[in-house]
């Protein structure tokens, strides 16, 4: 009998180890943030299952915290409508019009749009109850994450994860499941970061105060008067981001091509809400379908990093909804509708790039310096009479279809017109740009499809514009100098507001060790709206005439031996950079 035991415990053991498998948190880890993804890596190509159960159990009392039944299909992109059974609860209730977490406390509804169903997987992101559909498990190559619902882990608890053998196939057949308390184990950190911090740290390993940019953004309090800067470290960010009701939130990445938030989200997935129609009522727009969502907020500036959609449709990278936001050298991909702006904001430094209707809304959005890629027509611009629409100075628009396009669409959709529809082109180049420039404007005197000195990309040389729309109108600094000097300013264009943000510095000089008579350079990049002014220093005294971003020392001697810092200054505020050395052999 004993025998009998020793070779089930046996094979059990085998069955349990019959591939290694990778765990994030690993087994046993302690100082986990609490809204940490779960990653399996194995050793191939995982297949996910459409059935089984994925289940997060508070190990005080083994009370079931968090389940997700892969028999519910995320979204009408996969499979087709499975309400959950009744053994197999989303953690979610309906009350009052609205979902809420069993565990936490309620959100808050949209107040117009209904809200989603539980036909598919469901989960509440930002406190917005309406509720998103989502993807439980994201598998790329051989790594397989687990969303589990949001804010339902909490800080100095010990968890663990169970996972039924049908959750995950694998060609071998080498995965039975992850099962009791001593399967997959991790204890949450203590306590979270200070209420009142200024920066909170995001870093997908865990080495931050949060692993996801939602979890930095649910932390910080509605309407918080003071500004926080969330600090997005290097790396991939698969979520979908949303919020709404907060204000005074830097969101900088450290690189900005390197720090990538992004997700499968489109219309289909996550559709519009079928009783709000067009919806042009001012502050919130609950729409679910973008990857990044600033939804009724204030002062938001997002500053260095990429911002993306990865699946085509309706599916916006960037839907920017409130007043007085700024984005500074970002980049934002989409498909559809790539970039939705609704209410003031100022873009400077940087790209927009989609299929098609690239930039949509209701405005005023100010672009300075920027760059649309666009595979069709640029802009579907559907401001009113009470604001300005897309104005665009010294911006570069890319066409990069097959066929030549149009700046802007005629302005109307499904029936409804926007007589006041404006579209302002000052000092762009233009490339792939139809001679006719505009779309059907129709009879109406209202609208504002406009441009003054549009040059080409490829060589620099004035566009022809003889043939664009009569209704369109080519400005003059003999007949329209008012105009454009109105319009090349974002304060009469943003209804009064002159965007402001202190500088940031985006790229630290670096210390080196150089030999005497070689030349030596220190650089350093600033961000800031308005633009930024640099002074050196040299062990804490000011370097004369040292007032550009890079700093040249020529024909070093050992009297260069020193710490040199750069300060970068405009009337919001200032930012010194880390000290770099030089050291001289």
């Amino acid at each position: 009998m004993k025998i009998v035991n020793i070779l089930l415990l046996l094979a059990t053991f085998l069955s349990a180890h019959a591939v290694s498998i990778t765990r994030f948190p690993a087994n046993n880890a302690r100082n986990i943030n609490p809204d940490t993804h779960l990653v399996l890596t194995f050793p191939e190509q995982p297949v996910l299952g459409t059935s089984g159960k994925i289940c997060i159990y508070d190990a005080s009392d083994n009370r079931l915290v968090d389940m997700l039944d892969l028999s519910i299909p995320p979204g009408k992109t996969v499979g087709t409508k499975g309400p959950a059974s009744p053994d197999s609860p989303v953690p979610y209730e309906y009350k009052s019009g609205h979902f809420t977490n069993v565990n936490t406390k309620p959100g808050t509804p949209s107040g117009v749009a209904l809200p989603t169903t539980t036909e598919y997987q469901l989960t509440i992101i930002g406190g917005f109850t309406d509720g998103f559909h989502f993807f439980p498990v994201i598998i790329h190559g051989n790594t397989a994450t687990i969303y589990p619902h949001n804010n339902l882990l909490e800080y100095n608890k010990t968890y663990y994860v169970e996972i039924d053998p049908t959750v995950f196939a694998l060609t071998n057949g080498g995965f039975s499941g992850i099962k009791g308390k001593n399967g997959w184990p991790f204890t949450t950190k203590k306590t979270p970061p200070p209420i009142n911090a200024a920066q909170l740290v995001v870093s997908a390993d865990g080495k931050g105060d949060f692993n996801t940019v939602q979890g930095a953004l649910d932390f910080i309090p509605d309407k918080n008067p003071k500004r926080v800067t969330v600090f997005v470290k290097k790396g991939k960010y698969e979520e979908i981001v949303y919020f709404r009701n907060k204000s005074n939130i830097t969101i900088l990445g450290e690189n900005k091509e390197k720090t990538v938030v992004f997700y499968p989200n489109n219309e289909v997935l996550n559709p519009h809400p079928s009783n709000v129609g067009t919806n042009e009522l001012p502050g919130t727009f609950p729409s679910r379908r973008a990857a990044f969502s600033v939804d009724n907020c204030q002062g938001i500036h997002l500053v260095n990093l990429t911002i993306k959609t990865t699946v085509k449709g309706q599916a916006e990278g960037l839907l920017l909804t409130g007043d007085k936001n700024i984005v500074d050298n970002v980049i934002i991909v989409g498909s559809g509708d790539a970039l939705q702006v609704n209410g003031t904001a100022y873009f400077i430094n940087s790209q927009i790039i989609g299929d098609g209707d690239t930039v949509l809304g209701r405005g005023a959005a100010f672009f300075d310096h920027c760059r649309f890629d666009s595979q069709s027509i640029f802009m579907w611009i559907r401001n009113t009479s009470a604001n300005h629409g897309n104005v665009c100075v010294n911006c570069i628009f890319n066409a990069t279809g097959k066929q030549e396009t149009e700046i802007a669409r005629a302005p109307n959709n499904r029936g409804k017109s926007y007589p006041n529809a404006e579209a302002v082109l000052i000092n762009c180049a233009l490339s792939g740009v139809s001679p006719i420039g505009w779309g059907t404007i129709g009879d109406s005197t209202n609208i504002h499809y406009w441009e003054y000195n549009s040059t080409r990309l490829s060589d620099g040389k004035p566009i022809d514009v003889s043939k664009r729309r009569p209704a369109s109108r080519q400005l003059t600094m003999e007949k329209d100098a008012d105009i454009i000097t109105h319009y090349s300013n974002p304060a009469y264009v943003l209804n009064g507001w002159i965007p402001a943000m202190k500088p940031i510095i985006l790229s630290q000089p670096a210390s080196t060790v150089a030999k005497t008579g070689e030349n030596v350079t220190f650089g350093a990049k600033a961000t800031a709206v308005p633009e930024a002014k640099y002074q050196w220093f040299k062990n804490g005294k000011i370097i004369a005439g040292a007032t550009n971003a890079n700093l040249i020392l020529k024909n070093i001697s050992l009297h260069d031996a020193a710490s040199y810092t750069v300060t970068a200054k405009n009337s919001s505020g200032s930012a010194i950079s880390k000290a770099a050395t030089l050291n001289i052999k």
